[in-house]
């Protein structure tokens, strides 16, 4: 999956807590954030306070499916998403969050769908 694949994937499921993303789609729709926000932040530096303003309107808007691709995310591991409440542990709980977001995802079915990406056998590569 491209940078390009998961950005569109992600907002094209904007509030759809179900189902299972990959590790790529989750981690290329977070370096997109990032880049986003490199930008507003450089954008910031020119415009002054109007670009805080548009850092609060594209955090608004990204809220519910960066909320939703992290639920998603935890389903492909074979977790609930209310582990994502794991972070309001203090001091280690986004520490375990992160953990659980780079663990592979489960191979074959779980109870929340079928794996995001097909399988590759050993033999095709």
């Amino acid at each position: 999956m491209s940078l390009a694949q998961a950005v569109e994937t992600v907002l094209r499921r904007y509030a759809d807590f179900s189902g299972r993303a990959g590790r790529a789609e989750y981690w290329w729709w977070w370096a997109a954030l990032v880049a986003t926000f490199i930008a507003i932040g450089i954008l910031t530096s020119f415009v002054g306070a109007a670009g805080y303003v548009v850092a609060a309107l594209v955090t608004l808007a990204t809220f519910i499916p960066n909320l939703a691709v992290t639920v998603r995310r935890l389903h492909d591991t074979g977790r609930s998403g209310w582990w994502v409440l794991v972070v309001l542990v203090p001091a280690i709980g986004a520490l375990i969050l992160l953990v659980l977001l780079l663990l592979d995802g489960e191979h074959g079915s779980n109870r929340w769908g079928t794996p995001p990406y097909p399988e590759v056998s050993v033999e095709a590569v």
